[in-house]
């Protein structure tokens, strides 16, 4: 959710979505690095941490490319989110930081900055699910395709196909009733790593 970095330490709050919270807090605090880990709040199957550590693996890229990241970020299964804004110098080196460390990424758009709300309102990722699932006849009534026949096309996942439905549809969305209403509404775009 945050995150301070200390010249010996940095320190992160961490929300955690489980439902088994206890092996993902025990493989955290194993961590060589990890010098503290506290649990500040538990209920049914979310529960925020603050974590100390010497070497944040996923910040450490960012941090020697000097890229700011928007907090919060989300890592679902082993994989992060990540939105950046950058120059394309400092977007490469990035590149060979991640490299560096022995972290695989992928990316899924970029966008100017002076690109329209409309370019970045989905990522390309996230428009090829939607075209898919649209194509599949998963958004017509009655449903033609369920999320399963979705995710099967797409090779992917049934829960990342619902994921990355979830975030597309939510930034249409968003978007439209910000249109509707005539107020500014960022959509969620995002590089995922």
């Amino acid at each position: 959710m945050t995150a301070l970095a200390g010249e010996r330490a940095w320190i992160a709050l961490v929300e955690l979505t489980t439902d088994d919270p206890l092996s993902i807090l025990t493989a955290i605090q194993q961590q060589p690095d990890v010098v503290q880990l506290e649990l500040l709040w538990k209920q049914a199957t979310t529960a925020l941490l603050q974590v100390e550590t010497t070497s944040p693996p996923l910040l450490l890229p960012l941090w020697e490319a000097g890229i700011p990241i928007k907090l919060p970020f989300s890592i679902q299964n082993g994989e992060a989110t990540w939105e950046l804004t950058t120059s394309d110098s400092r977007f490469s080196a990035l590149g060979t930081e991640l490299e560096n460390a022995g972290i695989d990424f992928e990316l899924e758009s970029v966008s100017s900055v002076d690109s329209t709300r409309a370019d970045r309102l989905v990522t390309n990722r996230q428009q090829d699910v939607l075209a898919t699932a649209l194509e599949a006849g998963y958004y017509a009534t009655p449903r033609e395709a369920t999320l399963t026949d979705v995710a099967d096309r797409l090779g992917i996942s049934k829960a990342t196909c619902s994921e990355i439905l979830h975030r597309a549809e939510g930034s249409v969305i968003r978007w439209f009733l910000a249109e509707r209403s005539g107020t500014e509404s960022e959509p969620d775009s995002v590089l995922s790593d």
